[in-house]
């Protein structure tokens, strides 16, 4: 409590120590010392005092962070509605004329510690609110994690050519489209990413492989043309082995990104590409992203019916592609990390073939 009429500071004291921990100041000065070492629940501040008045006491208070916060109830023996309106301008929460009833002072500090209380309870109740929204968020996301691997782990467990096919296209494109970002090309569309669903999502590129016969996927040897017909159905079985888990689920965003991924990493940039023949940017930004990871990726790797080519020849084969398989976008955003495509070959190398 600050006020300089010694008076009003000992009825003040007087009946309100009964109560709580009462410390009175004669002046502004003295009452933001103490505001350097401690932090009061309420402070009842006289607005006319011959140091600093009550408004530039204020002022000050509500300028620090540490003590903005605290509310002010102003002591005044003026009634005039523009004095009041100032003082609430500046940041009091109330007016108590003197001279006051004790009885009336008790009850306006009553309300006003009550009210902010229920301010801070409700605060923390946010506070725990935005944490069990975070937690179950990060349930979502798991169990989105959780969908994606063991979907991949599926198509591996038939496709034993892969040899940790999905990890290492997972991680070219990553490459290329942060290239992509930095770079700003696409901008308009890539802005509208969640990057990190996007990513999980490449897993599920190769998902439709779960519904082509074993005799045609693991076939050790090099396909007919009719067998390499029903292997490309596999970009259409994709498609619709996603639809069906969107059917029983409200979350989309990352079964949408799988659904592009699945059904279009197969297009050329000059139409030839399968299942629908896309041309140019009619095939979707992130299949054609996907074409050059999931090429590299098969180049570098042995099959019973060929063997793995070196970095050099694929880089070499891609950039040859440029404008006919690929896009020449994505093309040069390659050329720019390739050497980083290497290290990933390098690292998760691909498994011996058995077949």
């Amino acid at each position: 409590m600050t006020d300089d009429d010694m008076t009003i500071l000992a009825l003040g004291d007087e009946t309100l120590s009964k109560y709580y921990d009462v410390v009175t100041f004669g002046s502004g000065v003295l009452l933001l010392r103490m505001l350097e070492r401690h932090v009061p629940d309420l402070i009842l501040l006289d607005v006319e005092m011959p140091d600093i008045s009550g408004y530039e006491t204020i002022k000050r208070i509500k300028e620090n962070q540490e003590t903005s916060h605290i509310p002010v109830i102003f002591l005044t023996s003026k009634i005039d509605v523009e004095s009041e309106l100032e003082g609430l301008s500046l940041g009091a929460i109330d007016y108590i004329f003197k001279p006051f009833t004790p009885q009336l002072l008790l009850k306006r500090i009553e309300v006003h510690l009550l009210v902010e209380s229920q301010k801070k309870e409700l605060v923390s109740f946010n506070n725990n609110l935005l944490e069990m929204v975070d937690a179950k968020t990060q349930t979502v996301v798991e169990l989105q994690n959780a969908i994606l691997k063991t979907m991949a782990e599926l198509v591996d467990c038939r496709d034993d050519t892969t040899g940790s096919h999905i990890e290492r296209t997972q991680r070219y494109v990553g490459l290329l489209l942060n290239a992509l970002i930095e770079k700003g090309l696409y901008k308009e569309e890539t802005s509208t990413w969640d990057i990190n669903l996007v990513l999980q999502s490449t897993q599920l590129h190769d998902v439709g492989k779960i519904s082509i016969r074993d005799h045609i996927l693991l076939k050790p040897g090099k396909l007919t043309d009719e067998e390499f017909e029903q292997i490309k159905l596999h970009t259409i079985y994709g498609e619709q082995i996603i639809d069906r888990i969107k059917e029983n689920t409200t979350e989309h965003a990352f079964l949408h990104y799988a659904k592009i991924f699945a059904g279009s990493h197969h297009e050329k940039w000059d139409g030839s590409g399968y299942p629908r023949g896309l041309k140019g940017e009619k095939i979707p930004l992130l299949g054609r992203a996907m074409a050059i990871a999931d090429v590299y990726d098969a180049l570098i790797s042995e099959r019973p019916y060929k063997r793995a080519f070196t970095h050099e020849e694929v880089v070499r084969i891609i950039s040859e592609g440029r404008g006919k398989h690929f896009d020449p976008v994505f093309v040069d955003l390659f050329l720019s990390v390739s050497d980083k495509f290497n290290e990933i070959a390098t690292l998760i190398k691909p498994s011996p073939q058995t077949h």
